[in-house]
């Protein structure tokens, strides 16, 4: 019986000696994904760079693509549903990755800025995945937060919920992890434009780590010049990966949309992206798939508070495990350099690959709340 065809996207991490079990593998540059080399697949493997639409997949034998990412808004699935093409994607993989990217990135503008985060109000627009885990954490480092959610408060009751005008109204710092629509009863292409950014009352912080077009780049730049808002964390840009050349030099933390890519979610996405193609197939599961052993060790797993002042101390913790600072000095340095530094970015491991030693009974748990599961 013919082995089925896997093409496989070469950047998707820890499924080698996986698929090798069930299928025949070609494993191709996500830029490299055409519809000659895709013609005679079964199944592909792909994440966001990859367009599954008519223009890849006509013509082709494919019976099923699978995303080992959380979005598929590179996923034709309309075209898919007419033409008898399964498609999964990898909803919440990525979740613990860019919570702890946002949490981070406070700490270090916390720390870099001198602004103590207690007390302040942090409107968390999208809580899907991201937004809940987000919402669960950020009071452990001091932060209230606002949940704004318009779809969720129309099929769940507003109850829990704000609108977009409270946030705008009473955020110190608004971070968005809302999915890329340009249709339907609340777009949020472009969402983040000119009006949005001169309600802002409290020249909040204000951090994209959801998609791109979300917050436009030309009202960003107008906005931190009028001082409409204090800074910017982004990870994702409009454009990318051709990215505005001005806008990372003015902004805290830039980085080329690695935010969810921590090893530990990237593992996540390739097991479910595969276990989803192998049920579909009906295609017995990989020996060895969800192994965790497969994850690498920090360089430096043990975090000393002691070696931290009071004040600083989760705030140093959940920084040790995710620095973004050299990542963003080379793409202000070199913003043309978008892919490659992506390319070249190492996934961090999230907080529960670390031992924190000399927590006091009070700050353990607040780092368990941040994550942490392991103490000395």
């Amino acid at each position: 019986m013919r082995k089925p065809l896997f093409v496989v996207d070469a950047s998707l991490p820890y499924l080698e000696g996986l698929v090798e079990q069930v299928a025949e593998v070609e494993r191709l540059p996500s830029r490299d994904f055409t519809p000659e080399r895709v013609r005679e697949a079964d199944a592909l493997l792909i994440r966001s760079v990859v367009q599954a639409d008519r223009a890849l997949l006509e013509g082709s034998r494919v019976r099923v693509v699978a995303t080992a990412t959380a979005g598929y808004d590179h996923i034709d699935a309309d075209y898919c549903a007419s033409h008898g093409v399964a498609w999964y994607s990898a909803p919440g993989c990525n979740a613990g990755g860019v919570v702890q990217y946002v949490l981070s990135a406070l700490a270090s503008w916390s720390l870099e800025r001198g602004v103590s985060l207690q007390g302040k109000t942090i409107g968390i627009v999208g809580v899907g995945h991201v937004g809940s885990k987000l919402t669960e954490r950020v009071s452990a480092l001091g932060l209230r937060p606002l949940l704004c959610d318009p779809p969720r408060a129309e099929r769940e009751g507003s109850e829990g919920f704000v609108s977009l005008e409270e946030i705008q109204r009473s955020s110190d710092i608004i971070t968005l992890h809302v999915p890329l629509t340009a249709t339907g009863a609340y777009p949020t292409a472009g969402m983040v434009d000119e009006a949005f950014l001169e309600a802002c009352a409290r020249q909040p912080l204000l951090i994209n780590a959801c998609r791109g077009p979300v917050s436009p780049s030309a009202p960003l730049l107008r906005a931190l010049e009028r001082g409409q808002i204090a800074d910017l964390i982004l990870d994702c840009w409009e454009g990318e990966p051709e990215i505005h050349p001005d806008l990372p030099k003015h902004t805290f933390i830039a980085t080329p949309h690695v935010a969810g890519w921590t090893a530990d979610g990237k593992w996540r996405g390739s097991q479910m992206a595969l276990e989803a193609v192998c049920l579909e197939l009906q295609l017995p599961l990989p020996e060895g798939l969800w192994d965790e052993s497969v994850l690498y060790t920090p360089d430096h797993p043990l975090i000393d508070l002691s070696a931290f002042p009071d004040g600083e101390r989760l705030l140093r913790a959940q920084l040790h495990t995710c620095s973004l600072t050299e990542t963003t000095r080379r793409l202000q340095a070199e913003p043309s350099a978008f892919d490659a530094l992506r390319r070249a970015y190492r996934f961090p491991r999230e907080a529960s690959a670390f031992t924190v030693r000399g927590a006091r009974a009070e700050e353990r748990k607040l780092l368990e709340q941040l994550g942490f599961v392991s103490f000395s």
